[in-house]
C-alpha cells in the first residue's frame, strides 16, 4: 500500500528533488574547471575538494544551535539563497575572464556551509511533519530522488559541457536553489523551533552537545563510526577518479558522466526496496548485509584501465556499490532520526555532517598526497582495501536490541497546525 504522506512533504520533497537535480547536473564541474581550464595538478584538485569540506565543516558547527534554536522554514530558505548567490558568481566569473582557483574555493566553502545548515533544518522539519512509523518511507523516497538525479544529472551534466561549455551546468545549479526555495515557501503546514534557555550566547559546550548524544548511545555511535569513515573513503577517491579518467586516460566528458550517471539506477531500484526488505527481513539484518557488501565493491576500481573496459568497470562497481548505498542509506537515516532527541535533532545532524565532511577534506589531502608520491590508481586501490574493515564498526545485534530509540519531546511549534 502507498503511504499518502500529505502535501507539505510534498513541497519538502520537491524542494530537495530540484536541488538535488541541480546538483547532480553539475556534477565533477569545479574539477573540470580546475583541470581544463585552469590547468590545476592532481593535488590542487583534490585540496579543492578537501579544503571546501573542512573549513565549511567547521563553519556548519556553530550553526547547528543557532538552527535548532529557530523556526526551520526561514533557515532553509535563507541557505538556498546564499548557495545561489554563492554558485551563479562562477559562471558571471568565467565569462568575465577572472575565475580563478581561489574563487572557486570560496564558493566551495559558502556552498558547502549552507548545505550543511540547509540539511540540519530539514531533517529536523521532515522529523516535524511526518509520523515516526512513516519515516522509512520518507527516506526512502528522498534516497530514491537523490539516485534518480544522480542517475540523470551527469550524462546531461556532460553533454551541455560538451555543448555550451564548461559553466552551464553550474548556472543550471545555482537556478535550482531558487526554485528549492519557492517550494519550501509554499508549504502550509507551521514550523518548529526548540526554545531557548536564559543563555543567549553560543557557549562552547553547545558546540559539542551534538557529540555527546551520537557517543552516548551504542547505535548511535556505531552507525556514526561507520558512515563518516566509509563516506570519507569514498569521496576521498572522487577528485582522483577524475583525475585519472578525464586526465589520465583522457576519457570525454559524456563518457565521464555516463560512468556515474548509469550506476545511479542501482540506487533508486534500492531506494524502493529498502522498506520491503525491511518488512520482510528486519532493520538489523538488512543494515548488516547491505553494509558489508558496500565494503566489498570499491575494491573494483583498482581494476581501472583506459578507453571503453575501464568506463565500464566504474559503471559495474559503481553500480554494485550504489545498490547496496540506496538499500542502507534510508535505513540508517532513519534509525538515525529516531534515537535523536527531537528536541536536538538539528544540532546532531549538523554535527554528523560536519563531521563526516572534515574527515571526507582530511583524507582527500591524504589520498591527494598519496596519489602525488605513487599515483591515482594505487589511491584509489588503497582505499578499497582500508573499506573492507568498515562493516566491523556498525552496530551488533545485542546493541540493537538492548538499546531502544529515545522518546521524543515536544518541541515549539510556530505558525500553525502540523499535518500527518
Amino acid at each position: 500500500m502507498r503511504v499518502r504522506l500529505g502535501p507539505d512533504f510534498g513541497w519538502l520533497w520537491s524542494a530537495y528533488g530540484v536541488s538535488a537535480y541541480g546538483t547532480w547536473l553539475a556534477f565533477g564541474a569545479f574539477p573540470l574547471l580546475a583541470v581544463r581550464v585552469l590547468d590545476s595538478s592532481a593535488f590542487a584538485v583534490a585540496l579543492l575538494e578537501a579544503a571546501g569540506l573542512a573549513v565549511a565543516a567547521i563553519l556548519a558547527l556553530s550553526l547547528g544551535p543557532w538552527v535548532e534554536h529557530r523556526a526551520k522554514r526561514p533557515v532553509m530558505i535563507a541557505m538556498d539563497l546564499v548557495r545561489f548567490a554563492a554558485m551563479v558568481s562562477v559562471p558571471v566569473a568565467y565569462v568575465l575572464g577572472v575565475l580563478s582557483y581561489g574563487q572557486l574555493l570560496v564558493v566551495s566553502v559558502v556552498s558547502g556551509t549552507a548545505s550543511i545548515a540547509f540539511a540540519a533544518a530539514s531533517g529536523a522539519y521532515l522529523r516535524y511533519l511526518v509520523r515516526g512509523e512513516h519515516l522509512l518511507v520518507a527516506n526512502g523516497r528522498f534516497e530514491g530522488t537523490t539516485w534518480s538525479a544522480t542517475a540523470m544529472g551527469p550524462p546531461v551534466g556532460g553533454a551541455l559541457v560538451g555543448l555550451l561549455g564548461p559553466v552551464v551546468t553550474i548556472l543550471a545549479d545555482a537556478l535550482s536553489y531558487l526554485l528549492s526555495a519557492l517550494a519550501v515557501l509554499r508549504i502550509r503546514g507551521g514550523d518548529v523551533a526548540t526554545p531557548r534557555d536564559r543563555v543567549t550566547r553560543l557557549r562552547p559546550a553547545d558546540l559539542l552537545h551534538g557529540w555527546r548524544v551520537i557517543l552516548g548511545d551504542r547505535v548511535l555511535r556505531g552507525l556514526f563510526l561507520n558512515s563518516v569513515l566509509v563516506g570519507g573513503l569514498i569521496m576521498a577517491t572522487a577528485p582522483l577518479l577524475a583525475v585519472l579518467l578525464l586526465g589520465e586516460y583522457d576519457v570525454p566528458a559524456w563518457q565521464y558522466g555516463l560512468a556515474f550517471g548509469i550506476p545511479a539506477l542501482g540506487g533508486f531500484v534500492g531506494a524502493r526496496l529498502s522498506a520491503r526488505l525491511v518488512h520482510r527481513h528486519g532493520r538489523h539484518r538488512v543494515l548488516m548485509v547491505t553494509g558489508w557488501l558496500r565494503s566489498v565493491f570499491p575494491i573494483g576500481l583498482a581494476f581501472v584501465q583506459p578507453g571503453i573496459p575501464g568506463v565500464v568497470t566504474v559503471i559495474v562497481v559503481e553500480g554494485l556499490l550504489i545498490t547496496c548505498m540506496g538499500i542502507f542509506n534510508p535505513i540508517y537515516a532513519t534509525e538515525r532520526l529516531q534515537r535523536t532527541p527531537v528536541v536536538h535533532t538539528a544540532r546532531v545532524l549538523s554535527t554528523w555532517s560536519a563531521s563526516s565532511r572534515l574527515l571526507q577534506a582530511v583524507l582527500m589531502v591524504i589520498w591527494g598526497v598519496l596519489a602525488t608520491r605513487t599515483s591515482a590508481l594505487a589511491a584509489i586501490t588503497v582505499s578499497g582495501v582500508l573499506l573492507l574493515a568498515t562493516p566491523l564498526l556498525l552496530p551488533r545485534r545485542k546493541d540493537w536490541s538492548a538499546s531502544e530509540p529515545v522518546r521524543p519531546a515536544e518541541p515549539v511549534r510556530v505558525g500553525g497546525r502540523v499535518d500527518g
